[in-house]
């Protein structure tokens, strides 16, 4: 044989092996830990040839010496060395979930046989498979690091000789096996919370005992605590708690009053919803000699009630915000404090925290002071009796409401030429009977009123920011709790300004312009048929607003500092705002930031845990609402389009729906995320985000919170 046939020869055989190899290494390590006998080898290989056979017997040899494999009783295992990674489990479907590493690293695909005994929430390890790659990196759990919760809220189902709990958390794809010793009194329909006892391992369903019946599934009652239940928030404070609040002493002492700027016998009142029993903020109003207004923002004096590391203030920091569900409050701080002490009532005397401003008729700052007050409001107004006050022009108080009213609009224009972004985005009330059945849904409307008391609130939360940050000169500042909104992220806002062209609205994308187009966007679409979806894309367009240690400015107000102190009766990080701000004023040094910065990630996780129970509450009414209304096509407006369906806001009620892919039968329907829209293969029919359709209840869920619709047929005209 000539030197340059043997030569390809070899060349061919080495490749054919390093063929075969890889394919080897694939299996392997794709499933690592699992030993393979050489016979289960040949046949994942599909390797039959004698010569085939005969070079993977070597190249296995090769690889256990060189460390490649390891060989266990005549089987092979990868010797890989695997990067173990940590991260949270999203289990967004039965089938599959994804491993959320960090801000800045891409999820990692996990399918369902790969999560071991994960659920949604656990922080888990995973090790990444080599050679599976698409948009996403597939990998696998190794291991359970910390388990999100171990308390579930479901409904019962019981058999002779046992019990199933299907939970309601809509991410928990299993359910739960009960032994007959661990049912507790509880009835087939019942709402109950359970305690996991084991996990689901090889094949077998989790284990758990009943631990509390909450009623029957369907009564508000249960339906409610089943929503708290599930979102861990308190049922009620301990008796410790309630203790200590009603040994509070609320005789206000001639030295007290000598510590404070006295506003008792100064114009004051306050503006708050018709049902509010808390009022945390109040205006004072006085026209000065010098031409000029003063203004007071006087809010709750909490923290001279509540003192660090106490009961009450642990109680408070725990659970960091009041949470207002459709029929109740959970409120942050006991009623002895919240209803009583220090609510602004009419008529009495009440110690306060203020921003007081002298301002000209033009809105801007003269002069401005922060401290200790005390007021006695001479009027409670709602929201409702302040407008028609500002529309007649006349009634109690008309004079300071129509200059508070003038000034507060001036505020607000000065805010918007700076770049503050206008999204009016509509907000539900329900009309409860006596057994919290909703009646009616009511769309929320912002008046003058609101705003008059939103702008004054803002000035104070802003000013209390600057001016603490402005303390210190230099680079090192005091440390502050402040409220931040990044700037959205200009991929995100490329891709909406894409979809927004659809409609025939253009955007400038720039970073220096991104709030004035979006602002001229929102002015433009006001009262168009795409202005809800419009809204509701742009809000999700948006960063998050939290709570942070860093002075990095809010966004969305177009304040470079910005604070939370209105409202410390609701909200824990208002209650160190009003700390730190009194620290500093007194001369106190800068205070430890690693501390204060923990704090403020619990505040802001506590706040999103508060929102997320609203929600589940809302949807609760609304599908409850649904469920019971009339049978008939509703105009609906398309909200969301995902791969499994398309999301629909019902016009007339606010309530959100899904159409399903399986009911769309009329044709296969396509996903195209980019576009927001599906599209039919055979009759190119598509339906888009913004899209008006008609659309009937197919039926409802009340434990899952789903309502499921279907197109409404089309109604033959009588000349056809």
């Amino acid at each position: 044989m000539s030197k340059s046939k043997k030569k390809s020869k070899d060349k061919k055989s080495g490749n054919k092996r390093g063929v075969l190899e890889a394919a080897l290494l694939a299996v392997v390590d794709n499933n690592m830990g699992k030993p393979y006998s050489f016979k289960h080898l040949l046949k994942k290989l599909s390797l039959k040839k004698k010569d085939d056979i005969k070079a993977l017997g070597q190249i296995l040899d090769d690889l256990v010496e060189n460390g490649r494999l390891q060989e266990d009783n005549g089987a092979f295992i990868s010797n890989r060395k695997q990067e173990t990674l940590t991260g949270v489990l999203d289990h967004v479907s039965s089938r599959f979930g994804y491993v959320k590493l960090g801000e800045d690293q891409t999820d990692v695909y996990i399918k369902e046989r790969d999560l071991g005994s994960a659920v949604d929430g656990d922080t888990v390890t995973i090790v990444i498979y080599p050679t599976r790659h698409g948009e996403h990196p597939e990998g696998k759990v190794t291991s359970v690091v910390k388990r999100n919760r171990t308390k579930f809220v479901g409904k019962v189902e019981l058999s002779k000789s046992f019990a199933f709990v299907v939970p309601d958390y809509r991410k928990m794809h299993t359910d739960f096996f009960v032994y007959p010793e661990n049912i507790n009194g509880a009835k087939s329909g019942d709402k109950v919370i359970i305690e996991v006892t084991s996990w689901a391992e090889n094949d077998r369903k989790p284990e758990a005992k009943i631990v509390e019946v909450l009623g029957k599934a369907g009564e508000n009652e249960a339906e409610i605590h089943s929503i708290m239940a599930e979102f861990d928030l308190p049922f009620k404070f301990s008796e410790k708690v309630e203790s200590e609040s009603k040994k509070i002493d609320e005789d206000i002492t001639k030295a007290e009053i000598k510590k404070r700027w006295d506003f008792r016998e100064i114009t004051t009142f306050t503006i708050d919803p018709e049902d509010a029993k808390d009022f945390d903020d109040a205006l004072s109003f006085r026209k000065l000699d010098n031409g000029l207004y003063e203004i007071g923002v006087h809010i709750a004096d909490v923290t001279h009630y509540v003192t660090p590391n106490s009961i009450l203030d642990q109680e408070a920091y725990d659970r960091a915000t009041s949470v207002y569900l459709v029929d109740r409050t959970i409120p942050m701080l006991p009623e002895r404090l919240s209803n009583e002490l220090c609510s602004l009532r009419p008529h009495e005397d009440k110690l306060t925290f203020a921003a007081v401003f002298e301002m000209d008729d033009k809105g801007h700052i003269k002069k401005e002071w922060f401290g200790r007050t005390i007021i006695h409001s001479d009027k409670r107004f709602s929201y409702e009796g302040a407008q028609e006050v500002l529309e007649k022009g006349k009634g109690e108080l008309s004079e300071e409401l129509t200059i508070l009213n003038t000034l507060a609009k001036k505020l607000r224009k000065d805010r918007f030429s700076k770049g503050a972004v206008n999204f009016e985005t509509t907000e539900v009330k329900f009309k409860l009977d006596e057994n919290g059945k909703p009646l009616e849904v009511i769309p929320k409307v912002r008046k003058d009123a609101h705003k008059l008391i939103e702008e004054f609130m803002l000035l104070a939360n802003k000013q209390v920011a600057t001016y603490v940050y402005n303390m210190k000169k230099g680079k090192e500042k005091n440390t502050f709790v402040y409220r931040i909104h990044d700037f959205p992220d200009p991929e995100k806002v490329k891709d909406f300004s894409v979809f927004a062209r659809q409609f025939g609205h253009k955007m400038n994308v720039d970073e220096t312009n991104i709030s004035s187009s979006l602002n001229k966007l929102m002015t433009e679409i006001e009262g168009k048929p795409e202005q809800n979806v419009l809204e509701q894309l742009a809000i999700r367009t948006m960063a998050k607003a939290k709570y942070s240690t860093d002075a990095k400015g809010h966004f969305g107000l177009a304040f470079s500092h910005y604070s939370h102190f209105t409202s410390p009766i609701r909200r824990y990080p208002d209650m160190m705002v009003h700390r730190l701000l009194q620290h500093y004023l007194d001369e106190g040094k800068t205070v430890n930031k690693t501390e204060y910065e923990a704090k403020s990630v619990h505040s802001s996780e506590r706040e999103k845990r508060a929102a997320d129970a609203e929600r589940a509450s809302i949807k609760y009414k609304q599908v409850e609402f649904m469920s019971t209304a009339e049978k008939r096509p509703y105009e609906g407006l398309i909200s969301g389009v995902t791969e499994w369906g398309i999301y629909v806001e019902i016009v007339e009620t606010k309530c959100e729906g899904m159409i399903r892919m399986a009911d769309m039968t009329d044709d296969f329907y396509e996903f195209d995320e980019k576009n927001y829209r599906i599209t039919g293969r055979k009759t190119r029919k598509s339906y888009t985000l913004g899209d008006r359709i008609q659309v009937m209840v197919k039926r409802t869920d009340i434990d899952k919170r789903l309502i499921d619709l279907i197109f409404a047929p089309k109604v033959k005209s009588t000349e056809e």
